[in-house]
């Protein structure tokens, strides 16, 4: 693996967690989105666990800038052990020049592949079928953070690499939002899926607005963490 992912996200996140007015929480935000235990991350450390939860719980001073870094370096240690999955996700989103609270995954595939594959990592339910049934990638997208957030350029850059791709919207209620902003974003996406919510819940003109524009809807309401583990196994 190369190295300068793994500095430019080491600094990003010691800087994120020293800045930070509650390190302990931040550290711990970290910690988790890396999947790392405290058990594990302790023991990579050599110290007990429950130095760990100490600083996380705020019982013990805020790490200094030189503990900090070495938490972080043991987080990255864990990761790239485990093949680097977490330093790769995040060199993504970052280079793309996004923050990672807003864009949750962005992958670019080796081959396209078909969007049932897709469906079955997500265990999603088609709604509307467009005009391609095959994708070269995907972005997961923080809806509400993306929608407030981004402007109409930087909205257009979640297509990473190719607008033949899929572009999937956490945290949706209804599903008005993203489709609206489909509506003034060309060219489209491949797929839109939404996230959070059942056919029940979803926004009744959803369906008609992705057959105008010749995109596949479809909705999942599986566990996020959990997709997005399947997510980063797709080729």
């Amino acid at each position: 693996m190369t190295t300068v992912p793994r500095e430019d996200l080491a600094r990003r996140i010691a800087g994120e967690i020293t800045l930070s007015d509650d390190p302990g929480a931040t550290l711990r935000k970290w910690r988790t989105d890396f999947d790392v235990s405290q058990t594990a991350l302790a023991e990579q450390l050599d110290v007990s666990s429950s130095v760990i939860s100490d600083y996380e719980s705020g019982r013990r001073e805020s790490p200094g800038i030189g503990v900090v870094r070495r938490m972080v370096e043991a987080l990255l240690d864990i990761d790239e052990s485990r093949g680097g999955g977490r330093i790769r996700q995040y060199a993504r989103v970052i280079s793309a020049g996004f923050e990672s609270d807003i864009v949750q995954d962005l992958r670019e595939y080796p081959t396209s592949i078909p969007l049932e594959t897709l469906y079955e990592a997500m265990d999603a339910t088609e709604l509307v079928r467009g005009d391609q049934d095959r994708i070269s990638g995907h972005t997961v997208i923080n809806s509400i953070e993306a929608i407030t957030r981004l402007s109409s350029e930087e909205f257009y850059r979640l297509y990473g690499q190719s607008t033949s791709r899929a572009l999937v919207f956490t945290g949706v209620t209804r599903g008005e939002s993203p489709l609206v902003a489909m509506r003034v974003v060309n060219p489209t996406p491949n797929a839109v899926i939404l996230h959070g919510l059942t056919e029940d819940d979803l926004w009744e003109h959803a369906p008609a607005l992705a057959t105008i524009d010749g995109f596949s809807l479809a909705i999942s309401n599986r566990d996020l963490e959990e997709m997005l583990e399947d997510l980063r196994r797709l080729p």
